[in-house]
């Protein structure tokens, strides 16, 4: 089996404009189930062997009830970072920003305990210390996500509302946000993931996502890109100024985030 993660998606004009209308867009068959099966396992086995939670699930409150999280798999090296490294999806993350290139923010395993609670609606860039919106998280399930197992859903063009930006993942984030975006009628698309199917979304665009109802993991990986010149801002809270210090060690206020853990992962040819 012969394997390509730098091999080109094609993504069409239609979907560039739908997710620059609705700060997302989900494309099916992004992978195949060969590439799913060849890096999932090693990507679960890594979540599972470096997660400390011990905390019993009924015992968490409701952030550490949403999943188990691991950071920059990638540093593990092997079929880790290969994945991570692949230009597939950067090169569609690059595609749907409309930038030159795009760098690693950082990546993160996302795994939803079989009972695992909901994921309260959140803003991702409250907690990144990013000078502008030229970021986009790429959400990969390594297994179909059927409703019932808790798919990403995503308030369509709520990346430009303001409200809620100051709110981290919580009750409180979950209540407030959910009623602004009723109140602007924006709609929640959080149909079931095809097997293969990736989304991607804004760092401003609001998302939620149902409990797992299942017996099963739900296990998904995510690759935060941002555009290739994305400069450090001042950090406006707490969560902001850990994230500088751990995923932009040694840049500074004002200039591009060139670290030896942010590399470029696609760029262009000049």
């Amino acid at each position: 089996m012969t394997i390509d993660l730098d091999r080109p998606y094609a993504v069409s004009e239609a979907q560039i404009a739908a997710f620059r209308r609705d700060g997302f867009v989900r494309l099916k068959n992004v992978f195949n189930a060969e590439e799913l099966a060849h890096y999932g396992a090693e990507i679960a086995r890594l979540t599972i062997a470096l997660n400390t939670q011990t905390v019993p699930l009924e015992e968490r409150s409701t952030y550490d009830r949403a999943f188990l999280q691991i950071m920059n798999l990638w540093e593990q090296g092997g079929l880790a970072r290969e994945f991570v490294f692949g230009k597939r999806l950067a090169r569609i993350a690059a595609d749907l920003l409309g930038t030159k290139g795009v760098r690693l923010y950082h990546d993160q395993s996302l795994y939803k305990e079989p009972g695992g609670g909901i994921t309260p609606a959140h803003a991702d860039q409250y907690y990144w210390p990013l000078e502008t919106d030229r970021t986009v998280t790429a959400w990969v399930p390594l297994q179909a996500v059927p409703q019932e197992m808790g798919p990403l859903g995503f308030f369509a063009e709520s990346q430009r509302v303001e409200f809620g930006r100051d709110l981290g993942i919580s009750d409180e984030s979950e209540r407030a946000i959910t009623a602004d975006m009723e109140r602007h009628g924006f709609r929640l698309v959080d149909a079931p993931f095809d097997l293969g199917e990736v989304s991607f979304h804004l760092g401003w665009t609001f998302h939620r996502a149902g409990a797992n109802r299942t017996d099963r993991p739900r296990s998904v990986m995510t690759v935060i890109y941002m555009d290739r010149e994305m400069r450090l801002k001042a950090p406006s809270n707490h969560m902001q100024q850990a994230d500088w210090e751990r995923w932009c060690p040694g840049a500074r206020i004002g200039e591009v985030i060139d670290t030896p853990i942010n590399p470029v992962l696609f760029e262009r040819a000049a």
